[in-house]
C-alpha cells in the first residue's frame, strides 16, 4: 500500500483545514489506519484512528470534538477534517495503515502500522 497525504498549509488560529490520504496499489478495506502527528524535536503522537471494519474511531483528547476522521466508501482515501485550530496543532501530520486483518481495535502506536504516507505540514499562527 503506498500512501500519500496532501492538505496541509498555513492557517490562522481558529481556521480549519481539510487533509486527504490517498491509498494506491492496495485498497485500506480491513485495515485499522490513523494519522499521527509530529512536532519539531518531539516524538511522533497518535491523532485520530479507525478499526479494520471503520466501526470504531479514537481521538487522542488533545483533538476530541474538534478533528473527524473518516474513510471513503470505495475505502481508498482516508480524510482528517480539522476544526477550531489551535497553535499547539502545528506539525507534520502523517497518514497511517496496517496490515490487513479481520480483527481488533483501533491503533494508537505507531510501531503498529506498516505503512506511511510522506507528511504533510500543517502551521497554525496565533
Amino acid at each position: 500500500v503506498q500512501l500519500q497525504a496532501s492538505g496541509g498549509g498555513l492557517v490562522q488560529a481558529g481556521g480549519s483545514l481539510r487533509l486527504s490520504c490517498a491509498a494506491s496499489g492496495r485498497s485500506l478495506s480491513n485495515r485499522a489506519v490513523g494519522w499521527f502527528r509530529q512536532a519539531p524535536g518531539k516524538e511522533r503522537h497518535f491523532v485520530s484512528g479507525l478499526n479494520w471494519s471503520g466501526s470504531v474511531t479514537k481521538y487522542a483528547d488533545t483533538v476530541k470534538g474538534r478533528f473527524t476522521m473518516s474513510r471513503d466508501n470505495v475505502e481508498t482515501l482516508l480524510t482528517l477534517q480539522m476544526n477550531s485550530l489551535k497553535p499547539e496543532d502545528t506539525a507534520v501530520y502523517y497518514c497511517a495503515a496496517a496490515k490487513a486483518t479481520y480483527a481488533g481495535g483501533t491503533r494508537d502506536d505507531p510501531q503498529d502500522y506498516d505503512y506511511w504516507g510522506q507528511g504533510t505540514q500543517v502551521t497554525v499562527s496565533s
